[in-house]
């Protein structure tokens, strides 16, 4: 995988909608907010449509 998701914690409110829609990439850290904990766990098209287009406040990003 070229990229990888990571996800601005500063920006997260803990929604869940990451976590549920795609939870073998995303789940919550120990401070309540989303993580990737693993970037490969998921196509690239799964994490896009499933994770960053539904983010309500766009915090999760695609890193090279």
């Amino acid at each position: 995988m070229a990229k990888a998701p990571w996800v601005d914690q500063d920006e997260c409110i803990s929604c869940g909608l990451c976590v549920d829609n795609v939870p073998s990439v995303f789940r919550f850290a120990e401070n309540e907010k989303a993580e990737c904990y693993d970037p490969q766990g998921a196509a690239e098209d799964v994490i896009q449509s499933n994770a960053i287009d539904v983010c309500p406040v766009a915090c999760i990003h695609w890193k090279e």
